[in-house]
């Protein structure tokens, strides 16, 4: 008798041991599928950016501002957490994602498959991409197909030299793109393809009299991202970026920032 209760107990144990192995694997599991990132900072969303992007994000007397920095204010109020804006240089910001360092990255990145592979991302919280300028004045130039045989001007060996060339014989090339857009401004051009974002700012903070027209030639999503794996956390986002633009706030942060609604093609 006292055989069989000691084996009887011995059978318990062994039984009771197994189920206490089972949490942790099952928390492991959970935790890698995304079901269980704990935020950085308790009770806050912590993102990031360079803080070196104006007007998107910047340091203004001391303290981090821009249009990046209200959508992840924003954002963060409608998922029930504190914003905690933070600083990482770019060449290191998807690095210091993944090692823990905040929740995630508010700071303007286009979502890329290479990036895919290493982050995810929320739908796009704007949309930008190469974008034709022209004077203001001008309407004879309304689409790509009217730029055969005009003067376009563009950023020395960029991606949108490539594009121009193969609207028009007539490309010149610029060390920057304020540098082209001003000679538009002046009448030396009869175009500049440049970054929707980077001919919006120009246009508003110089006062340049040049406006945007046709489609994007390509499409940038710019889009908030994400450790890899966290699905709790992008779907919240995702719903906080979605509320906000049904209820008129994202058109009016947008236009605060850019006179325009910057999620519109």
């Amino acid at each position: 008798m006292k055989k069989f209760a000691f084996l009887l107990a011995a059978a318990m144990m062994l039984i009771l041991s197994a189920c206490g192995t089972e949490k942790p694997d099952g928390e492991k599991a959970a935790k890698a599928s995304g079901s269980k990132h704990e935020l950085v900072k308790k009770g806050a969303l912590t993102f990031s950016m360079t803080g070196q992007y104006p007007p998107l994000n910047f340091k203004k007397d001391g303290k981090l501002t821009g249009f990046d920095v209200e959508i992840g204010r924003e954002i963060a109020k409608r998922i029930g957490l504190e914003a905690n804006p933070v600083t990482n240089p770019w060449e290191t910001i998807i690095q210091g994602l993944k090692a823990n360092k905040y929740d995630a990255i508010i700071g303007s990145m286009t979502a890329t498959p290479e990036r895919d592979k290493q982050v995810d991302f929320t739908n796009p919280y704007y949309l930008s991409g190469a974008q034709i300028f022209v004077a203001e004045g001008n309407s004879a130039i309304q689409s790509k197909e009217d730029l055969k045989g005009k003067k376009i001007g563009v950023i020395q060996a960029s991606t949108w030299k490539d594009m121009a060339d193969e609207l028009s014989d007539q490309v010149k090339g610029y060390p920057t793109d304020v540098n082209a857009l001003q000679d538009l401004a002046l009448g030396r051009l009869d175009a500049v393809i440049t970054d929707k974002i980077v001919g919006v700012s120009a246009k508003n903070e110089k006062g340049l009299k040049i406006k945007a027209i046709g489609d994007l030639l390509n499409e940038d999503r710019v889009s908030v991202a994400v450790a890899e794996g966290n699905k709790e956390l992008a779907d919240k986002i995702n719903e906080a970026i979605q509320s906000m633009i049904d209820d008129g706030t994202y058109e009016k942060i947008s236009m605060k920032w850019f006179n325009t609604n910057i999620m519109e093609k």
